[in-house]
């Protein structure tokens, strides 16, 4: 088919990959503008548009498209077959999703229709979910919204990060769509029960509440690594925690207390043995480097 694809980060690259694979035609790709990023703000492109200029694919960065009649009138003089939409960034107004013949294909990480949204892999971790998956869904005007032609589930386990679970559901993304071209499975409607909404992430998100569960937290640090991340505070140093480990038989008088020097932490249920942290400037370290370098006696709170 000729194909439009339309994404930005990482999550999208093994879609690309896996349509060109299988054949296709990428007739233009769309992803964000090169942007400001890293300390030193240099100017970068996006993991696409860097996938689809190595494959020597017209790369097109509208800043906005929403109300620009003549990105749409582009658009459309493309004649593509179906677009194919995997994070890409931008809403789309309905010239563009009516634009090709099969209309524009969602890879969305999630079984919808729980977690619609903008942060679906990190808040089916943070929520506790036993799966997760990828939905291919024929795009509308509402937010993940429409009918969903095929899905894939995939465990969550008691180790996955967002970023493990990213790399896997990446991974079933780029299969699924090239499976959805080929069958062409008749769109199924969303049900009107179980509709949850992921929201867009901000870093004092990641900020951990010690009064929770020792369970809750150590979701919280998995499902927002390795962004916005769960952090800490320490005498007003602010301490990144990149894993732990839920201690539900163990307890402290109060909630953030140091329940040993080895960085132990009493929470509102149990406690977390903190193994990987971070300070402001700094590597990630394991936990026993780090009191090495700095003490954290019994006694100590964090907050």
């Amino acid at each position: 088919m000729r194909l439009i694809f339309m994404g930005t980060p990482d999550f999208a690259v093994p879609a690309l990959h896996a349509l060109m694979a299988a054949g296709h035609e990428i007739v233009a790709v769309y992803t964000q503008p090169p942007r400001p990023a890293g300390r030193g703000k240099a100017v970068r492109r996006s993991p696409v548009h860097e996938a689809a200029e190595a494959a020597g694919i017209e790369v097109r960065t509208p800043a906005r498209v929403r109300k620009d009649e003549a990105e749409h009138e582009a658009f459309a003089a493309l004649n593509a077959d179906a677009a194919v939409v995997a994070a890409y960034g931008l809403i789309l107004p309905k010239a563009m999703l009516n634009a090709p013949r099969l209309g524009c294909l969602n890879i969305h990480a999630s079984l919808l229709p729980r977690w619609r949204g903008a942060s679906p892999i990190q808040s089916s971790i943070v929520a506790g979910d036993s799966q997760s998956g990828v939905s291919i869904m024929q795009m509308d005007e509402g937010l993940d919204t429409g009918a969903v032609l095929l899905e894939e589930a995939t465990p969550i386990s008691a180790s996955d990060t967002a970023s493990t679970l990213h790399d896997r559901l990446a991974e079933i993304g780029g299969r699924l769509i090239v499976r959805a071209l080929q069958e062409q499975p008749v769109a199924v409607p969303q049900p009107e029960e179980g509709v949850t909404y992921a929201h867009m992430l901000k870093r004092e998100d990641g900020r951990i509440d010690w009064s929770r569960s020792c369970e809750d937290i150590d979701r919280q640090i998995r499902g927002l690594t390795p962004w916005p991340g769960a952090f800490t505070m320490l005498n007003e140093v602010v301490l990144k925690i990149g894993a732990a480990t839920p201690l539900p038989e163990q307890s402290g008088p109060d909630a953030g207390m140091a329940i040993d020097d080895a960085l132990t932490i009493a929470c509102g249920k149990g406690a977390l043995r903190i193994d990987r942290i971070q300070k402001p400037g700094r590597s990630m370290m394991n936990a026993s480097d780090f009191v090495r370098g700095q003490a954290v006696p019994k006694g100590t709170r964090l907050g």
